[in-house]
């Protein structure tokens, strides 16, 4: 894999103003208004603004941003941005403030929640302030079943791992469905349907977890669909089509679900688009060319696709699934022609990468929560695992691999980090693993396997 400028994997222009705004605030000692930098941004005089600060605990998750009184503040994304003296936003002396979460994180989804964010503001900074995150445990289980045309559906155990098949399950599906993705508020899933070419959306009744096809659906894709991803604000839909070498961009109705293309989609890719996944922070939709050896990379502005200059990118030999880290400086590329993984950090190889996995790597899985990388390999009926450190390098973890069924097809991680699900598409099965949150070994639960349907392709984890 060949390095890439690092300007494809930069802030957008706008979150570069808004840096440089927030540099001279700083510096100039003025308190800024984050909805209204114009003001602040010319500001050398007494400062008329105070910080609302204090502490944040307990953020994993990408995209957190609170409110005063409705006008936004700062975004915070990951564990690094836990502390103390952490300033969220600002208000003017002696006027009220009413601090709030205006957008929950995700990748993992968590909810935080304010602690001393209401009162008057006098002339000196508010500093007692906390805001405390907790991650949303997992719920369900959705797993695409393409030789039965049906998609599983299961109520997982939040403190085993254990499924339970929900009533009504499988749901049925088009013909030959190979993805499934859940958005970020637990109450849509999406279905590709390969030889269908179309995709099934579908409401999750969030409290029995069962599914219900939305009214439209199946929704036209391009020829031979073969993955799906959801953007972080779960507004936008991707599609990769194989047949005619693009991806499709549809936008998501907030109430029902439905799908509607965005203006200008098809997005055109490299050859045979075998998966696509996009930035936890929202600004790239990245796309594994498995034919070509490439990797196409788009900014996204408002779900339309812009390629970036020089994509697509070389990719090893046939990349065939991708994931990101949930701070989006990781991007994790499985080549199952050349039994690697290969990884990219701000826009260069990391180091050390490729990294050898089992036979016919198929599916990669990034925890959440704890820094490690699972590997699922079809042609070797196994998981590598991986511990990933500075720079996002891997290191090989003790007693990887770790058996799973027959022809692994698909990982996943709970959005807690606690358990590993793996579909097998020989066996007919769901293996569920409890990971060590310390070392990252898989150990499989009581009661693992689970019956699926017929050839399980990919599984999908809901809060």
């Amino acid at each position: 894999m060949t390095s890439k400028s690092t300007s494809d994997f930069q802030l957008s222009g706008a979150y570069r103003l808004f840096a440089a705004f927030f540099a001279i605030a700083v510096l100039t000692g003025c308190k800024p208004n984050f909805s209204n930098l114009g003001p602040c941004a010319v500001c050398f005089g007494p400062p008329t603004q105070v910080s609302l600060e204090g502490t944040l605990s307990g953020l994993v998750g990408s995209r957190l941003q609170l409110q005063n009184n409705g006008a936004g503040g700062v975004q915070l994304n990951g564990a690094a941005s836990n502390g103390t003296a952490v300033v969220f936003t600002s208000a003017p002396f002696n006027a009220a403030y009413n601090l709030t979460v205006q957008i929950q994180p995700t990748n993992p989804s968590q909810t935080c929640i304010v602690t001393n964010g209401m009162g008057t503001a006098g002339t000196s900074d508010v500093t007692n302030i906390a805001v405390t995150c907790t991650t949303n445990p997992p719920r369900f289980a959705y797993v695409v079943n393409r030789g039965s045309n049906s998609v599983s559906a299961y109520s997982v155990d939040a403190a085993t791992g254990t499924l339970a098949a929900i009533a009504g399950s499988p749901f049925s599906a088009g013909n030959l469905p190979l993805a499934i993705e859940v958005d970020q508020t637990g109450h849509f899933a999406y279905v590709v349907n390969r030889m269908d070419s179309t995709v099934s959306a579908f409401t999750i009744d969030r409290s029995s977890g069962s599914l219900a096809e939305i009214n439209g659906s199946p929704f036209a894709t391009g020829s031979q669909p073969t993955s799906v991803a959801i953007d972080p604000s779960s507004t936008f839909v991707y599609v990769t089509n194989s047949g005619d070498n693009t991806v499709s961009a549809y936008s998501i109705a907030p109430a029902s679900g439905a799908l509607t293309a965005v203006a200008g989609s098809p997005f055109a890719t490299g050859t045979s688009p075998a998966a696509v996944t996009v930035n936890p922070l929202g600004f790239n939709v990245y796309v594994a060319n498995q034919s070509d050896g490439t990797v196409s990379v788009f900014a996204l502005d408002n779900g339309a696709l812009t390629p970036s200059n020089g994509s697509p990118f070389a990719a090893g030999i046939g990349p065939s699934a991708l994931s990101n880290d949930p701070s989006g400086q990781y991007l994790y590329i499985a080549d199952s022609t050349a039994n690697a993984l290969w990884g990219l950090a701000s826009g260069a190889e990391i180091e050390g990468s490729p990294f050898v996995t089992g036979i016919t790597p198929s599916s990669v899985a990034v925890d959440p929560v704890n820094n490690f990388v699972y590997v699922a390999n079809l042609g070797s009926n196994d998981i590598s695992a991986f511990a990933f450190g500075a720079g996002g390098s891997l290191t090989v973890i003790g007693g990887s691999p770790f058996v799973a069924g027959t022809q692994p097809a698909s990982v996943a991680v709970d959005p807690t980090g606690m358990f590993a699900y793996v579909a097998n598409a020989g066996s007919d099965t769901v293996s569920v693993y409890a990971i060590d949150a310390t070392a990252g070994e898989l150990s499989p639960i009581g009661g693992s396997p689970f019956v699926t349907g017929t050839s399980p392709a990919a599984i999908a984890i809901s809060d």
